[in-house]
């Protein structure tokens, strides 16, 4: 943009333009880069609404799933008897417990905008920007890795 400035004004300084002619290439060019900037939010494709959930292993889930259950009243939306889910609010904690019984953040995730509608494209997106797939079901999420190796999950409200 700077430099179509640049050269209208050179332009002008030659001689070569009125500056009616001027006023209105710089309004003219003013309203394309305004538009095209508008259009490139807008189709921002892998746009995140929000933290979907944190996938947390632990010692003992049930340990941890008791803990956030009683002191921050988190539900237990499910449990399988090796892992559970805790709501608050539109936010998810999923406690399981790890074989070795050392704690960690197994990884991530991210509600994507229109994910029900885009997963085939989000899809072509990562895999155009060299985004590796580590594992993943086009019907529910992918999971990738971000730039430090922290696994990242990406999808729907249900993942």
């Amino acid at each position: 943009m700077e430099h179509i400035i640049a050269k209208l004004l050179r332009d002008f300084d030659q001689g070569k333009m009125s500056r009616r002619q001027l006023i209105q290439s710089l309004a003219l060019a003013a309203t394309a880069a305004s538009a095209a900037a508008a259009a490139a939010a807008d189709s921002q494709l892998l746009k995140a609404t929000y933290f979907n959930h944190v996938s947390y292993q632990v010692a003992d889930y049930a340990k941890t799933r008791d803990f956030y259950a009683n002191l921050f009243g988190m539900k237990v939306t499910e449990d399988d008897g090796k892992q559970c889910r805790l709501t608050f609010g539109n936010n998810i904690l999923i406690a399981r417990t790890r074989p070795s019984g050392t704690p960690k953040v197994d990884h991530i995730a991210y509600t994507v905008a229109n994910w029900d509608t885009n997963k085939e494209q989000v899809e072509a997106e990562l895999k155009r920007r060299g985004v590796k797939i580590l594992r993943g079901d086009t019907k529910t999420s992918f999971h990738i890795e971000d730039p430090d190796g922290f696994e990242v999950q990406l999808g729907g409200l249900k993942q």
